[in-house]
């Protein structure tokens, strides 16, 4: 993956418009934390394969970044905190925020096929 660069991501997010494509979505602020410290509160949400059409996509913001993709009149998915991207071998767009341990924080990633 590489940093995030504003235009770039929004060429590949347009490319996914107006067409059923396959999200994954998920957030987490460390999944395992309340292993080592019963006191820290987990908190995250994960939706894999959610089947969608899409209006408009836009990022906006220096990363960390926001994208924000318009499902018509049903209203909006989106991810705060992108940090990273790739298109990869399969053609799928995948989106990460990063903190600054460089742990996952939140994902987006779009598919025009279903995500193993």
């Amino acid at each position: 993956m590489e940093p995030v660069k504003i235009e770039a991501v929004q060429e590949l997010i347009n490319r996914f418009a107006n067409k059923e494509v396959y999200i994954h979505l998920e957030t987490t602020n460390g999944s395992y934390a309340s292993h080592f410290d019963e006191k820290f509160f987990n908190a995250g949400a994960f939706i894999r394969n959610a089947k969608v059409e899409y209006e408009l996509g836009k990022i906006i913001g220096d990363p960390p970044s926001r994208v924000g993709l318009k499902l018509g009149s049903l209203g909006w998915i989106y991810a705060q905190g992108i940090t990273h991207y790739e298109l990869d071998d399969h053609g799928r767009l995948l989106m990460a925020g990063h903190d600054h341990q460089g742990k996952l924080a939140v994902s987006l990633q779009i598919s025009e096929t279903p995500f193993e």
